[in-house]
């Protein structure tokens, strides 16, 4: 296999591993939330913050990386209208998956001391849980989006 198909299947499988740990997260966090144990919540929000450091993190830095190295071996126009919206698309899910992460933090600190007290999640945490859950949707349609672009390359 040749340089350009190591880096295009690389592309591919940080693209995979972007979405489908972002939706497997979204999934196990938005379940996590109806758990009736504080530790079941707790364990939710332990493992989504470790999990999009392990996955998600590496991820979004090899996508661009990748991708802008596809682009320019690939011969097309880095300045096409579909890379263009491309473009936009990842940085408006970066800009929401950054807050994200934030919140997952707060929301697993707070479930921890709630755990370890014995008492009931402060309404912060209800407040912050539901940007979070508004958050992730323009970040998915976005991915969506981008996946879309990615396999028409309309010109």
């Amino acid at each position: 296999m040749d340089l350009y198909q190591t880096v295009k299947t690389l592309h591919i499988i940080s693209a995979t591993v972007l979405f489908g740990t972002g939706l497997g997260i979204a999934f196990f966090m938005f379940c996590g939330r109806f758990a009736k144990n504080i530790h079941e919540r707790y364990y939710a929000a332990r493992f989504t913050v470790l999990a999009d450091y392990i996955f998600t993190a590496p991820a979004v830095v090899l996508q661009p990386a990748t991708g802008i190295w596809l682009v320019l071996h690939a011969g097309f126009d880095p300045m096409a209208l579909w890379l263009k919206i491309t473009y936009a698309l990842y940085l408006l899910a970066g800009a929401c998956w950054l807050p994200v992460v934030w919140i997952q933090i707060q929301l697993k600190k707070m479930a921890a001391q709630c755990a370890a007290e014995g008492t009931e999640l402060p309404a912060r945490y209800h407040r912050l849980f539901k940007i979070w859950f508004i958050l992730g949707w323009p970040a998915f349609l976005s991915l969506v989006a981008i996946f879309y672009l990615m396999v028409t390359k309309p010109v």
